[in-house]
């Protein structure tokens, strides 16, 4: 080949035996300078070629199965065809599709990914059938269920704790309705990064009809006006947002937001049903029997598969034990004969052996994991999933030999308490802690303050909240308990931890013994909506101060009887004519406007006065 025909040649798809441009090529051969002309009587192969590649296929001659030439074959390729390799001229083009050294190397990239992944997000299911929990949103005939068969899933918000199964729910859902998913967390992204997802969405739905399914995780990070931003975008239905959050949406997501997403009716709890029946879906922590299927699963899926052996004569299976492949379902159907296992001895599936004590092995591929094993790790997950299987992942990743016990002690270790001072725990706890007390439950309360001292809250918090307890609820019964709230809240100031738990135990215990008097607490009430009925009512002249003659002369506290003159009681009229003669302080033994439930008072006998009947029985009236 010519050096000044290389680049020409590189043109022509480097074809040896000429191209479509082949009359282009032999023009610009005869372009060539004179110096090289020399070169066109050393060159009788690419003449030879020039003139075959001049004749048309048509007359060209064939070959003996009928096909034309290999040459007319490859000279008369368009540009677009010539990519593509010819039979029986593997080394004439590269092909457009990658090796096997290429599928190869990417299938290992993909591979190292995957396995870098933790065990939670690995094992995630990929169908919804094999989701578990959270019943109330999955069984047939739920809101959730029949909004994904009616084709009307709309706009979400799911509200629930850590590993309840937010995130997977919201995959499965977007999978089962046929629609684009889109993932993000509100953590790492901005305004700015959604703004072309909204565009995508709007595109793909006018060009393919199908929808789009916003995931945003921890939604409530973003501010409000970020929230805002969806409002047009979820009113058109070019999106369908589902938020995840573990913050309580009343207070972390905007109204106009809330009003945009799904209405539904969930069982929740009596204090948040108002809110929540319109606004969005409960999550639940995960039940113990839950997190133990999820284990379960999850070492099944883990364990290496075995062939059972087959009877020769019969030519089945010798064991009722189904044969999963691993390899292509996400997660293996729990059949009857492929039971999880259960706290029965007789139960069987792939991997495991008969569990006769505690401390048998429940899969023959992890002789260390336990039914002892397996309940911490109940435990301690406290209904998060992603807590169980990380606890699980360090089980299965310790030594066979490890000794039950030590391993357990392990695991213990490793978990830290989930309590935080600005999320709904915290708030939760002292909320249980005050009833507690108010209810005279000084076994609860105790529970209660030691939960929340153990994982760190500031003890001056739990003062703070004594101190408030101490009037509320004791208030007139015992005068005694406010200062002695007081002294226990600068007790927490001057020693601090650790030695100052001793001091909230004291008071807790002393105000959970106490008699109980609301009377102050609700006087106050009582004043204060009638003060805010009108906040115009005037003073009394006679409640006024006369500091001047002006002021007596205008007749201030004309009339005004001095209690400290009189040897016995006075009446001084010191409210507003308008509100002159209502109470607002009920007398100790006025028990107007309280129940009396006389169900409510057995259970109290029942569980805690030991079977005994309550003092007061002789002396209450029924109201």
């Amino acid at each position: 080949m010519p050096e000044r025909m290389i680049n020409i040649h590189l043109d022509n798809t480097c074809s040896s035996s000429g191209s479509s441009s082949a009359s282009g090529l032999k023009g610009s051969y005869s372009r060539l300078s004179p110096q090289d002309h020399h070169t066109r009587t050393n060159s009788k192969s690419l003449t030879n070629v020039l003139k075959t590649s001049s004749i048309h296929p048509l007359f060209q001659k064939k070959s003996h199965d009928g096909s034309e030439s290999e040459q007319s074959s490859a000279s008369t390729a368009t540009p677009t065809q010539s990519k593509k390799r010819a039979a029986g001229d593997s080394g004439q083009f590269i092909s457009s599709t990658p090796s096997n050294a290429q599928s190869s190397k990417r299938l290992k990239i993909s591979t190292n990914v995957t396995q870098a992944a933790p065990l939670a997000e690995r094992l995630r299911p990929s169908m919804l059938a094999d989701f578990v929990g959270q019943a109330h949103l999955t069984e047939v005939g739920s809101m959730l269920m029949n909004s994904i068969n009616n084709g009307s899933l709309g706009s979400m918000i799911f509200w629930g704790p850590p590993g309840c199964g937010k995130t997977t729910l919201a995959r499965l859902v977007a999978k089962q309705t046929g629609s684009i998913f889109k993932e993000l967390s509100a953590t790492v992204v901005g305004i700015n990064d959604i703004r072309p997802i909204f565009e995508e969405a709007k595109n793909a739905l006018r060009l393919t009809g199908r929808k789009t399914v916003l995931f945003l995780d921890e939604v409530h990070r973003f501010s409000k006006s970020q929230q805002d931003v969806f409002l047009p975008f979820l009113e058109q239905g070019h999106i369908q947002l589902i938020g995840a959050t573990t913050e309580n949406p009343s207070f972390k997501l905007t109204g106009a937001l809330l009003s945009r997403c799904r209405r539904v009716f969930l069982k929740i709890s009596r204090l948040t049903r108002n809110f929540i029946k319109t606004r969005v879906f409960v999550l639940e922590r995960l039940s113990d029997a839950n997190i133990e299927e999820i284990i379960k699963r999850a070492v099944i899926r883990l364990s290496p598969p075995t062939h059972q052996s087959t009877d020769p004569i019969k030519n089945e299976p010798s064991s009722p034990v189904d044969v999963f492949d691993f390899t292509t379902s996400p997660c293996p159907p729990i059949s009857e004969s492929s039971q999880i296992p259960s706290s029965s001895p007789t139960s069987s599936l792939p991997n495991e052996a008969s569990v006769s004590t505690n401390s048998a092995a429940l899969f023959t591929a992890y002789p260390h994991f336990t039914a002892r094993v397996l309940a911490s790790i109940t435990s301690l997950s406290s209904g998060d999933a992603r807590a169980a299987l990380s606890l699980l992942d360090m089980v299965l990743l310790a030594p066979k030999t490890t000794p039950e016990d030590k391993l357990i002690d392990n695991l213990r270790r490793s978990v830290s308490a989930n309590y935080d001072r600005s999320g709904d725990s915290r708030y939760d706890m002292i909320s249980a802690l005050h009833k507690s007390v108010r209810g005279s439950d000084a076994d609860a309360a105790m529970y209660w303050l030691a939960r929340m001292l153990s994982a760190g809250e500031d003890p001056l918090y739990i003062a703070r909240r004594m101190v408030v307890c101490a009037s509320e609820d004791i208030g007139l019964a015992d005068n005694h308990a406010l200062p002695l709230a007081m002294a226990a809240f600068q007790a927490c100031q001057v020693i601090g931890m650790p030695e100052c738990r001793i001091n909230l135990a004291h008071i807790v215990v002393y105000l959970s013994e106490s008699n109980k008097s609301n009377r102050a607490y609700e006087g106050y009430n009582r004043a204060e909506a009638a003060a805010k009925n009108d906040l115009t009512l005037p003073v009394p002249l006679i409640a006024r101060n006369a500091a001047t003659s002006l002021m007596k002369d205008l007749g201030y506290a004309e009339g005004y009887k001095y209690n400290p003159d009189y040897a016995h009681p006075v009446h001084n009229g010191f409210l507003p004519l308008s509100i002159e003669g209502q109470r607002f302080m009920r007398r100790p033994e006025d028990t107007s406007g309280k129940i009396w439930d006389e169900t409510v008072l057995k259970e109290w006998e029942r569980e805690r006065n030991n079977g005994r009947e309550w003092d007061g029985r002789s002396q209450s009236s029924k109201v």
